[in-house]
């Protein structure tokens, strides 16, 4: 399926989504609200069959955070990248733990670097860290590392 073809159909799915076109995968943005609704019409439509999650990953742009997810069909080689925007004070978005067991540990991830909390995620707690740095969040662009020093 083509980058048209694919936002045709996603554009079916979801009329509020918005597109960015500008690298070789397309780039839907999705309101968290919709997006566990939108994840489980990516996973069973069948012209899409997006079976595949290989990345989720958490970016800090100081006035918001987006979630992104990467996604693939191994039967009809597609791929797309979802994004979610999330306020920065209090980031959550439900979990596709469930649906795709990658997210599982990446989705544990972000909480832990982020502070992104993942509605129905079955066990959402540090993942790398030890215990006591809950909430501490590393990974964040205003976090201070008293050893390191290090500003952003």
């Amino acid at each position: 399926m083509t980058n048209e073809e694919l936002k045709t159909t996603i554009t079916e799915l979801i009329a509020t989504a918005a597109f960015d076109e500008t690298g070789e995968w397309l780039n839907v943005v999705v309101d968290p609200k919709e997006w566990l609704t939108l994840a489980l019409q990516l996973q069973n439509h069948h012209s899409l069959y997006f079976d595949y999650l290989f990345c989720v990953t958490c970016i800090d742009w100081k006035t918001h955070l987006t979630m992104a997810y990467h996604l693939s069909s191994t039967s009809y080689r597609h791929n797309i990248v979802i994004k979610i925007n999330l306020d920065r004070e209090a980031p959550e978005v439900e979990t596709v733990s469930h649906l795709w067991q990658t997210a599982n540990f990446n989705e544990r991830e972000a909480y832990e670097m982020f502070g992104v909390h993942f509605i129905n995620h079955p066990d959402l707690r540090l993942l790398i860290l030890p215990d006591g740095w809950e909430g501490r969040n590393p990974m964040r662009k205003d976090f201070e590392d008293p050893v390191n020093m290090i500003r952003l």
